[in-house]
């Protein structure tokens, strides 16, 4: 791609400048070596042909030495990150490439005294080593005078990382920040110096450290830190009134991409986060590849994310169906900027419609069917239920009755925790739709599963871009209950165990995922506010609504009916099918499906009948 031939062309050009001053620094090294052995006796130097074997062998030990650099990785770091490590690799690069000249020297291929390449070598590695570390030191002596004020800083992690984003703040000249103390949990660190400044306690000393060292900045650079270790000092900085700044992965330590423009703000999925998902690539990789894939709802905010990692697994083709042709317009324009050799196919249409699902099916016939159209919004649907059962029970229903009618191999349905013990109609729809993936899996040669998570963090419609609004307005911010709670995990994650899942599908099965520790919504509130520079209650104002239309306090994974086995991925779970009285349950879908045809104002009571757990909630609880 254009982007990023584009992205290597600075690297191109830094790499070509450092071999052409390599070669200019070997030399003029190996003349002022040659000068040097003969005590500056120019005559004496041009009486023995030393002179005229240097010019003819400049060319070659030229390219000899720069194929003796290119191993040692004298090209790849940058120079004003250049360090002890990199001169050691200067010295070793520079000794053997000498030891060869000598070598050489010795075996008769050149006529130089045995003391030339000896000395040479030592002015080569002197003039090597000042080039990497003389921009290095220069951009310390021009820092003080570019630099009109400084920040005052906390740095947590004397590590690696640390060190590296502690050495970018004292010589870059883009940097504003004074690091005056560092924190670190190795406590046999304490009252050591790193880069000239002092390690001053652990992690719960922030607050005291913050008010001892007047700090106006702390930024968080431990990379490996777990996702739990992270929330907690997180949470202890945000005991203090100090801005906070965060390194966000070991990936970048790998590249050599730590600098200035890669420690960011601390933002709300630092506090939400978890542990790395680990998921097996190679079987999902084994089921999608050169397979035909259709995802439902492939514009939506899971559907979109599932194109995205079908797309990286080099599927046959890959079809997007969606009603809102925006969205689906934005993942297609996307995937083909991202892979541009996807053959990938985007269709508008609505589950609902029956005959166009079917032709759907009939032209592709999909191998692999994610089904993620629904109607999700929980207040939305309590107003229009008719809705959600056409769009969410008789959708899924058209399209597994397609998919079984043309032999997909697998067909997966994105659920909800709202389907376990429902209180609003939404969830109560989408447990019917896990019931027609288990009745469709007792008949059907195609593998019928269901995958069951929470609420996932930047989702359409989700409280965490509501409150980033709420707080850019000024407030105030709204919570529906002080005490409601809800499981999260981000999209990428979510999507990456429904792969791993369909790939251990087998049939019937419900699969859950472990959504991790529960998250209380007012914290959420109060951590944005205050990760936005504001005080809760003082800058911004929270303010209690009560629970809307069908919601409850909390969420639950598993049905009591169910068991809950476990699987080769610790996050994922399956739950025991129920027993279904397939007759009975034909003729209730039967019967919703002329009620809410009529759009009978009853239709909860309808879809209660078939869901006896679904207990509605009175609104204002």
């Amino acid at each position: 791609m254009r982007i990023g031939t584009g992205s290597k062309r600075p690297k191109i050009i830094r790499v070509a400048l450092l071999i052409v001053l390599d070669v200019v620094i070997l030399n003029l090294t190996s003349l002022l070596a040659l000068l040097m052995r003969f005590d500056f006796n120019v005559s004496a130097v041009q009486s023995r042909s030393f002179m005229k074997y240097y010019f003819e062998y400049s060319l070659i030990t030229s390219v000899f030495m720069v194929l003796i650099f290119i191993p040692f990785k004298l090209y790849n770091s940058l120079w004003r990150f250049a360090s002890i490590d990199e001169l050691i690799r200067i010295v070793v690069a520079c000794a053997l490439f000498s030891v060869l000249k000598l070598a050489a020297n010795v075996a008769g291929l050149t006529s130089f005294p045995f003391s030339y390449p000896l000395i040479g070598g030592m002015l080569l590695i002197l003039g090597v080593g000042l080039s990497r570390m003389g921009y290095r030191i220069m951009r310390s002596l021009i820092r003080p005078e570019e630099k009109t004020s400084e920040i005052r800083t906390l740095l947590i992690g004397g590590g690696s990382a640390g060190a590296i984003v502690l050495r970018e703040f004292q010589t870059s000249v883009k940097s504003f920040n004074n690091v005056v103390c560092i924190v670190d949990d190795d406590y046999s660190k304490r009252g050591s110096y790193l880069r000239g400044v002092k390690i001053v306690g652990n992690r719960y000393d922030i607050k005291a450290v913050v008010e001892q060292y007047k700090i106006e900045e702390i930024v968080l650079a431990i990379p490996t830190a777990s996702a739990k270790d992270k929330r907690e000092i997180v949470n202890l900085c945000q005991q203090t009134s100090c801005r906070l700044k965060i390194l966000p992965g070991i990936f970048q330590l790998a590249n050599g991409e730590i600098a200035l423009e890669k420690v960011r703000d601390v933002d709300v999925l630092d506090l939400l986060g978890r542990d790395s998902v680990k998921v097996d690539l190679s079987k999902i990789a084994a089921y999608i590849t050169g397979k035909t894939v259709l995802v439902t709802g492939g514009g939506g905010s899971i559907g979109s994310e599932l194109c995205r990692q079908i797309a990286k697994n080099k599927p046959a083709l890959l079809i997007i169906f969606d009603i809102y042709e925006n969205n689906a317009y934005e993942i297609q324009q996307e995937l083909l900027r991202n892979h541009p050799d996807l053959n990938l196919q985007t269709l508008i249409g609505s589950v609902r419609d029956r005959e166009r699902v079917n032709m759907v099916f009939s032209k592709y016939r999909p191998d692999l069917v994610f089904h993620a159209a629904a109607h999700k919004h929980v207040p939305l649907m309590e107003d229009s239920p008719n809705e959600a059962v056409k769009n969410n029970v008789f959708g899924t229903l058209n399209v597994a009755r397609a998919a079984d009618r043309y032999h997909a191999r697998k067909f997966v349905l994105i659920s909800t925790d709202k389907a376990v013990n429902p209180t609003n109609i939404m969830g109560a729809t989408k447990r019917i739709c896990e019931m027609i993936v288990q009745s469709m899996a007792r008949h059907s040669e195609t593998v019928f599963v269901a995958v069951r998570f929470g609420n996932v963090l930047g989702s359409n419609g989700s409280v965490i871009p509501l409150f980033k609004k709420q707080i850019a307005e000024g407030g105030p911010v709204t919570v529906t209950h002080k005490d409601i709670i809800r499981f999260f995990m981000t999209i990428p994650e979510a999507v990456s165990l429904v792969l791993q899942a369909g790939a251990l599908a087998k049939q019937g099965e419900i699969f859950v995922l472990d959504m991790g520790e529960p998250v209380r919504i007012d914290d959420l509130a109060r951590n944005m506010i205050r990760l936005s520079g504001f005080e809760p209650d003082v800058d911004i104002e929270i303010k209690y609504t009560g629970l809307r239309p069908g919601e409850k306090l909390y969420e639950e994974m598993l049905m009591k009916e169910e068991g809950l086995q476990t699987t080769e991925n610790e996050l994922i779970h399956i739950g025991k099918p129920l027993i279904i009285d397939e007759t009975n349950f034909k003729n209730q879908l039967d019967a919703l499906h002329a009620a809410c045809e009529e759009n009978r104002p009853d239709i909860a009571e309808k879809v209660a009948e078939i869901v006896t757990t679904y207990h509605r909630t009175p609104v204002g609880v």
